[in-house]
């Protein structure tokens, strides 16, 4: 059996998993991390969109539990350009996967994976020998 790593430890690899798909991060108070990524964007002359994936996650050394936090905001200002959306999401609980995909004018837009970052540190917390605990419904 291995040992668990620890909270230094998975912190670490908890940045660099977040490095690795595109996210700013910044360090939490209390062994936590937080970070965001504008996943897609789309502007014209009389206003835009953006919709932004942000998580954050607090690790709690005691019972060994990374608690989790995500939400994907859509903010848009003025007029936003015309948008094609191609979206397919599973939802089950609190937890919710799929992927969207948006073009408008001109080629701009972007796709977003819902749970790729989350299911990634799942999988780190895990073979870390901690417990991963989503908490829905709360913003990060």
């Amino acid at each position: 059996m291995s040992v668990a790593l620890s909270t230094d430890e998975l912190l670490a690899t908890l940045k660099k998993l977040s490095a690795d798909h595109g996210l700013t991060g910044r360090d939490g108070a209390n062994h936590g991390l937080a970070g965001e990524a504008e996943k897609i964007g789309a502007k014209w002359w009389f206003g835009g969109r953006k919709v932004t994936y942000r998580m954050s996650c607090r690790l709690s050394a005691p019972d060994r539990t990374v608690h989790f936090r995500d939400v994907v905001a859509e903010r848009s200002w003025g007029i936003p350009p015309p948008t094609l959306t191609v979206e397919t999401t599973t939802t089950s609980g609190w937890k919710r996967s799929g992927t969207r995909k948006d073009v408008s004018l001109g080629g701009q837009g972007g796709t977003l994976d819902y749970a790729s970052f989350r299911d990634a540190v799942e999988k780190a917390v895990s073979a870390a020998g901690w417990t991963f605990h989503l908490e829905g419904g709360r913003m990060p």
